[in-house]
């Protein structure tokens, strides 16, 4: 789709929240397309987002809904996921993805500017968007180690694997972003 309209990405606030459910319709619908595993959201927990101020949204200038993606810290904000990346088909193949991943980037770096920040997927122009903000593959005894994080995928047609492997692998691949003070910590001189 070719499109003369502008789109906007930027924090979703709380007159975005009506979107809830067409995000979560797309989202499984584009995993039941894709024949890929994605992990089933809540709309609730899709609302919540929002209304924290964690969570990206793309529109048209004209309003219409383009794509949505949202933050979720991990360890007491030791680790943050950017989680959710959706764009509506109509909208693929503009850019919308880019500009989404981007801005909610930007928004972890803002909101945790400590954290490692890591996202797990299956598509391979995700990757390359990570790839690009300087995220790098890892294991995933490199994100997270919190339960909470890995029973969100309970829904996902790929959790046997997943737990199968003990939670140390699956057809999703991990990906970090450190902060560079982490990657390259400054040495202090014990001398005097």
């Amino acid at each position: 789709m070719e499109t003369d309209e502008e789109i906007i990405v930027r924090v979703a606030s709380p007159e975005d929240v009506d979107f809830a459910l067409p995000i979560v319709a797309e989202m499984e619908s584009s995993a039941r397309a894709r024949g890929t595993g994605i992990a089933k959201r809540d709309p609730l927990d899709i609302k919540k987002k929002i209304l924290q101020g964690n969570a990206v949204i793309a529109f048209t200038k004209s309003g219409i809904w383009a794509g949505f993606s949202y933050i979720q810290a991990w360890q007491g904000g030791r680790f943050v996921s950017n989680s959710g990346l959706i764009v509506v088909p109509e909208f693929r193949g503009l850019k919308v993805a880019a500009a989404i991943k981007k801005k909610i980037f930007e928004l972890s770096r803002s909101l945790y500017p400590s954290a490692k920040i890591f996202s797990i997927t299956t598509g391979l122009p995700v990757m390359k968007l990570n790839s690009r903000l300087g995220f790098e593959p890892v294991t995933y005894t490199e994100i997270t180690t919190d339960s909470s994080f890995w029973a969100g995928c309970k829904s996902c047609i790929n959790y046997p694997i997943l737990a199968g492997h003990h939670f140390a692998n699956c057809l999703c691949t991990a990906m970090l972003f450190s902060p560079p003070e982490l990657k390259n910590p400054v040495l202090l001189s014990t001398a005097d």
